[in-house]
């Protein structure tokens, strides 16, 4: 189906359950219940937190492996991260 159709379907699908007053609209205390309930079914997977747990790691121990092969006449930002300078021309009149 074309998108944009199944776009129109799904807005006028909305309207009428606005007009019909079925249509849900969280409070704030009910988004916060279901965000904590969504948080806890997440950190029951161990194995997703743990690979969650892992990427960070290594993630952090190659920010701080970076930061230690930065010389003094370098700032504290990689060279891979720093934004490219342009490089100085050569001058005009070399000889002058």
């Amino acid at each position: 189906m074309d998108p944009e159709k199944q776009r129109e379907i799904a807005r006028r699908g909305g309207r009428a359950a606005h007009e019909k007053g079925t249509a849900h609209e969280f409070t704030s205390d009910e988004a916060r219940e279901a965000g904590r309930k969504g948080g806890e079914r997440v950190s029951a997977n161990r194995d997703h937190m743990s690979r969650i747990g892992r990427m960070g790691g290594r993630h952090s121990a190659g920010r701080r492996q970076a930061s230690r092969h930065v010389g003094p006449q370098h700032s504290r930002v990689s060279e891979s991260m720093a934004p490219e300078s342009p490089q100085p021309s050569e001058p005009e009149h070399a000889g002058a």
